[in-house]
């Protein structure tokens, strides 16, 4: 499905081009650095490689809204599942992919002797290890995230050939490491302006479904968001989640009835106020958000809802409330102007913090241009105008699942250690032109201090006494998963501490 101009290519069986792809292959078929194993030294045995969210040196001159000092590890048990785990290796897929790469390259490149010996010792099964830490762990960047290295002299080769479909963690990291810092300001706000964390979790709701690049992009973005929150339109991640970790609960993620502008302006724009009180009455008993924005948010909220359907609004719950949705203007401008609006016709009281906050059985919900640096301008806005963020919750789409890239986090995969003619020597890289892109030497292993820093220790000096036990455990060995996480443990993995919460209130 992807090709890239110079030496990566992954091919899946539902590939719709021109290649054949066999019937009997049901999941990807190669993924791999076609030529590399030429280029290593003679006599190479071992090739161990490491994946970390590369330390970002930042110019002291420029302000930066949003630092992403530390990272949620998030999405390796997914493809380990997916794609790496029991027979991978079939005479099938080796002729396939022997004929692709002699169209591909107009030469024959490709190992058929090294993917024969895998299939014939290790019947299909990679002989590899991967040692991670635990997902959902949040690590300051610049860290050691996980290990690669060959268990076989003969299969050098094979850590960095599946440093492609590995690299791809860059996408469930980012997600959850975005997620987790919006839910830090969330929490910093909502702490300040009503004294509780309560209804955190639902404070920013997934609507990227429609607006990621793929299926398997909505499932994987959509489950790493859940790490730390359970609401979400995009039900993708729900059976993620499900088949590859496993939760307590029947499900991770929520959602409640909404409406959108198919539903309001199929009524006619004479008719809007008769569409709001009939979704409202269709959903008496549980909230229900309805857009509100299709001709004028101001006169609905003020008229329409503030009026004609007082009365009716006033009968809901605090378990059933209704959801005001603006949905255009900008964003912290128009949330300020409903709220003062809704206020006047639904008397607010005041917390035992001092901000106003709407009788229960009212909200807002703004989930247009929400991204994270618009998310804190909002709240900030909303506190010095003595709202209180219980008011609110926030939609968030493309900037939640699909404007980011492995660039964000600096995501990078790189050989630290090698053996060649039985003697172990450290590598790195060093450019002269980014010393940010300087590399780990040797075998590496992460640590904490008693202090409670995390430290990666490199070229295999993880056994020093004054450090604690290696937080990198064997999650993968030769074709087989040996550790997992179920969700729940990820989740906690992920919860905001005590300590980062006294640290946002300072």
């Amino acid at each position: 499905d992807q090709f890239d101009p110079h030496v990566h290519i992954i091919l899946t069986s539902r590939s719709p081009g021109p290649v054949p792809v066999s019937p009997r292959a049901n999941h990807i078929i190669w993924v791999f650095t076609v030529t590399h194993y030429k280029q290593y030294p003679p006599n190479t045995s071992k090739v161990y490689s490491y994946f970390e969210c590369r330390e970002k040196k930042t110019d002291p001159s420029k302000s930066h809204k949003v630092k992403y000092d530390k990272t949620v590890f998030y999405g390796l048990q997914y493809i380990l599942h997916k794609y790496l785990k029991g027979k991978v290796v079939t005479p099938e897929k080796i002729q396939e992919a022997k004929n692709v790469y002699r169209e591909h390259f107009q030469d024959d490149v490709f190992n058929e002797k090294g993917w024969t010996y895998i299939l014939e010792k290790y019947k299909g099964h990679l002989p590899i290890e991967i040692k991670a830490v635990p997902e959902g762990s949040v690590i300051p960047r610049g860290n050691v995230l996980f290990t690669v290295e060959s268990t076989d002299p003969e299969c050098y080769w094979l850590t960095n050939w599946v440093e492609t479909i590995l690299v791809q963690i860059w996408y469930p990291i980012t997600v959850a490491t975005n997620s987790r810092e919006q839910k830090k300001i969330l929490a910093k706000y909502l702490l300040e302006t009503s004294g509780s964390l309560e209804r955190l979790e639902y404070k920013l709701h997934d609507f990227g479904y429609r607006g990621v690049s793929s299926q398997e992009t909505a499932g994987i973005g959509a489950s790493a968001h859940l790490v730390n929150f359970k609401g979400t339109d995009t039900v993708a991640g729900i059976g993620v989640i499900k088949k590859f970790y496993g939760t307590k609960d029947p499900v991770p993620g929520f959602s409640l009835p909404a409406a959108e502008h198919s539903t309001i302006t199929a009524w006619g724009k004479d008719h809007e106020k008769d569409a709001f009180e009939h979704i409202v009455k269709q959903f008496p008993n549980v909230p229900v958000s309805v857009v509100s924005d299709s001709y004028d948010i101001y006169n609905a909220c003020e008229k329409i809802w503030g009026e004609d359907l007082r009365s009716l609004i006033e009968t809901r719950s605090a378990d059933a409330p209704l959801v005001v949705r603006p949905d255009s203007g900008n964003p912290l401008d128009t949330v300020l102007k409903v709220l003062e609006i809704l206020g006047k016709k639904f008397i607010p009281t005041e917390n035992s913090k001092g901000y106003k906050v709407l009788p229960p059985y009212i909200r807002v919900i703004q989930g247009d241009g929400v991204d994270i640096n618009t998310l804190q301008e909002i709240v900030e806005g909303m506190k010095e105008h003595k709202w209180s963020i219980e008011n609110i919750s926030f939609g968030s789409g493309g900037a939640l699942l699909q404007k980011l890239t492995r660039d964000l986090l600096n995501c990078s995969f790189k050989c630290s250690y090698v053996v060649t003619n039985g003697l172990g020597v450290n590598v790195f890289k060093d450019p002269v032109a980014d010393p940010n892109k300087r590399s780990k030497k040797g075998r590496l292993s992460l640590h904490r201090t008693q202090s409670g820093d995390f430290v990666t220790l490199e070229e295999g000096k993880g056994d020093l006494e004054e450090y604690g036990a290696d937080l990198l455990h064997t999650v993968f060995q030769n074709g087989k998963i040996v550790k997992t996480y179920t969700f729940d443990q990820v989740r906690d993995n992920a919860k905001l501490k005590e300590s980062e919460l006294q640290e946002l209130l300072e």
